[in-house]
């Protein structure tokens, strides 16, 4: 049968407008870790490790590459070699996505930026992050702010709902190997998230925006699950998991239990979220945004008005587009110590109250912790798996009060600079405390320079340090040569 020419069309047209980017970075320093910076916030490509290099490639086709018409494809793959890292050989992304006018379908392994935060500027968000390595997993979404008909474009919507999977078996039995701690292989993930924006620019220069996300990993198999039915203390060696219909539920809407919760029901799967509010105010390229998350581990600070809400991330952005030294600030505060509090108590037959506290965010009993491949998922100054040398896959600084400063600017066409700045105190957690609290300073400052002579070339050098007791002294340098170059560009 032959294709119409339509069809044709469609399949030639998919061979143009591909954007293809090479990179080779190498870092270089001395003390007890990489600088903080050079390791988070990565997408998973980083590395405790002092010295290392990574060799990157990849091409990808947008979306918008088809803006013109309503129905729209994109794709992706991009590869990494890595030395001195957990891993040789990286499948970092490999994706396609089918849009048609506002509502797209994106099925595979794909970096996805942060959720109204400036990307390259903030500490991060605190379930949904950019420090771990993309899952791959199947994302109906409205990627974009879609304007609500009949609203005159004063109310718009941004949501998803994915269903995806676990890759890191091998990295999980490998940094548990010679332990009875917890692991576990084959688990689902998923997400779901709602934003609605309120707001004309083109009638008042302020926007509200608010939402939320929630976050789920179930199914697998487990290892090691202490039996808390009959609190004698034994492990089981090997524990399977749910992974039938009814799971897949349990993670859309919240219910079951775990296997090990015994006379103690749970909500099966380790699930958690947060509440999201911005305020944008923009005239004439001049900005100032303020924001603030508020994540919730269990039910107790999901609810509006049962707990305080002291644990949050607030933020606040300027924009300045006639200054070209400093066109950008970012100030963030994090706090996360009070978990609903210390105490935690299901109730029973003797103490019918239940006392909801003692959280523990990003910890859990069957799923170990809030990560993948040693990074955590959600917010990188709780401090990561990947840096614990006890095999143990958890968070042990989760009780934390953070302050971060970013700015960048870009004094010329060729030039760009940025600086990262965080001072961080860890009280450890409500189960481990710190005896004293544990202080830490991470810095970078990094820039790049992209020569008019050779288009598509960058150079980025990066300097790093940390100090302070909560992951030692250390600094370090960075260098990138990239190289980004197109495939049948389509001039329009």
């Amino acid at each position: 049968m032959m294709l119409s020419l339509s069809t044709q069309a469609q399949i030639a047209r998919l061979g143009e407008d591909i954007e293809y980017k090479a990179s080779l970075q190498g870092t270089a320093g001395k003390g007890d870790v990489a600088p903080f910076w050079f390791t988070n916030n990565r997408y998973g490509l980083g590395t405790t490790e002092k010295n290392s290099v990574l060799v990157r490639a990849g091409i990808r086709r947008d979306v918008e590459a088809d803006s013109l018409r309503n129905w729209r494809i994109g794709y992706g793959l991009d590869i990494a070699g890595l030395a001195n890292y957990n891993s040789n050989f990286v499948l970092q992304q490999f994706y396609a996505d089918f849009q048609y006018k506002a509502i797209r379908l994106s099925v595979g392994q794909k970096e996805r930026p942060l959720e109204l935060k400036n990307q390259r500027l903030s500490s991060g968000a605190m379930t949904s992050g950019i420090n771990a390595r993309p899952l791959p997993q199947v994302r109906l979404e409205l990627p974009d702010f879609w304007v609500i008909p009949r609203t005159k474009n004063w109310l718009a919507l941004k949501a998803h709902i994915a269903y995806g999977a676990y890759t890191d078996n091998k990295w999980q039995r490998e940094f548990t190997e010679g332990t009875n701690n917890i692991r576990t292989a084959n688990s689902f993930y998923h997400s779901k998230a709602g934003f609605l924006r309120i707001g004309n620019l083109e009638k008042f220069p302020v926007t509200l925006t608010g939402g939320i996300e929630m976050s789920c990993q179930f199914a697998g198999e487990a290892w090691n699950l202490q039996d808390r039915e009959d609190h004698t203390g034994e492990f089981d060696s090997h524990q399977k998991l749910s992974h039938g219909v009814k799971a897949f539920w349990h993670a859309l809407i919240p219910g079951g239990s775990d296997v090990n919760d015994g006379d103690f029901s749970n909500i099966e799967g380790n699930q958690l979220g947060s509440w999201h509010l911005r305020l944008d105010f923009e005239k004439k390229g001049w900005g100032a945004s303020f924001y603030a998350e508020h994540f919730f581990d269990d039910h107790s600070q999901l609810g509006l008005f049962i707990y305080d809400w002291k644990d949050m991330l607030y933020g606040t952005e300027f924009k300045f587009p006639e200054n070209p030294f400093v066109k950008g600030i970012v100030y963030e505060h994090l706090r996360t110590t009070y978990q609903s509090g210390p105490i935690y108590h299901d109730k029973t037959d003797v103490m019918p109250d239940r006392i909801a506290g003692n959280d523990n965010y990003y910890n859990h009993h069957v799923y170990g912790g809030w990560q993948h491949a040693g990074f955590g998922m959600g917010h990188a100054l709780v401090i990561s798996p990947l840096y614990n040398t006890n095999g143990r896959i958890d968070f042990r600084d989760n009780r934390v009060v953070a302050n971060h400063i970013g700015i960048e600017g870009e004094p010329t066409p060729e030039i760009s600079w940025r600086l990262l700045y965080t001072h961080e105190k860890s009280l450890g957690t409500y189960p481990a405390p710190q005896v004293n609290p544990v202080k830490g300073n991470f810095f970078m400052i990094e820039a790049s320079y992209a020569p008019r002579q050779v288009k598509g070339l960058s150079l980025t050098a990066s300097y790093g340090q940390n100090s302070g007791k909560l992951l030692g002294d250390s600094k370090g340098a960075m260098l990138t040569i990239a190289y980004t170059g197109w495939i049948n560009k389509n001039k329009k």
